[in-house]
């Protein structure tokens, strides 16, 4: 059984949401955003950039975190969810609730979680060398996720990409950037045909 009273620095939850990128997308999901990360990539949308300093982080425990739970799917973002030591009890405990449970990651820390538990690897390595993805993520990731800014970012990561042919790999524009960015991965596509593309579904529709 998981400790119940475990705490975890939390950026904010949200329920009966959308997910709105990669394989799920699509399905009713409520989200964990665990505080920090020292990636810093520049275009991130969750004002991590900066590594957080400036955002809420508000400890709560498991229970606490449990007791709001609404949707069938729990994912775990951030941040990186990976830098909490207390991330795995987390998982344990979602899935002992009946949950399925999904973890988003840029690969840069590891720990030992449950097999159950969906991975969703969005390297970051090409932006922030010092973080680079560890090697077990390339075989542990349900899902690729791909950022997509200049198109450079397949070629970057395909020395990794083509020896996992079996993990889905989605091509995600940035956000800021994406009406000149989605024509760059429509042309990848049609080298790439086996991957797909990954659009921000729920800031189109308009929820978190």
């Amino acid at each position: 059984m998981s400790n119940l009273q475990i705490k975890l620095p939390i950026h904010e939850t949200f329920q009966s949401t959308v997910q709105g990128e990669g394989f799920w997308t699509g399905t009713l999901v409520d989200f964990i955003r665990l505080a920090g990360c020292p990636v810093g990539c520049p275009w991130c949308d969750t004002g991590y950039a900066n590594g957080g300093k400036d955002l809420p982080a508000v400890p709560r425990s498991i229970a606490q975190l449990l007791a709001e739970l609404q949707s069938p799917r729990v994912v775990i973002s951030g941040g990186e969810p990976f830098i909490h030591r207390n991330l795995p009890e987390l998982v344990r405990a979602l899935l002992e609730a009946g949950k399925q449970v999904s973890i988003e990651t840029s690969g840069a820390y590891w720990q030992d979680i449950s097999p159950r538990a969906w991975i969703t690897l969005s390297p970051k390595e090409h932006v922030s060398p010092k973080y680079p993805v560890q090697e077990i993520f390339w075989k542990r990731a349900n899902e690729i996720k791909l950022v997509v800014g200049t198109g450079e970012e397949v070629q970057f990561y395909r020395k990794y990409l083509v020896n996992h042919v079996n993990i889905p790999v989605f091509l995600q524009p940035e956000w800021n950037s994406k009406k000149s960015v989605i024509p760059i991965i429509l042309e990848l596509l049609k080298q790439h045909p086996e991957y797909r593309l990954s659009l921000q579904t729920h800031k189109f529709i308009g929820v978190q």
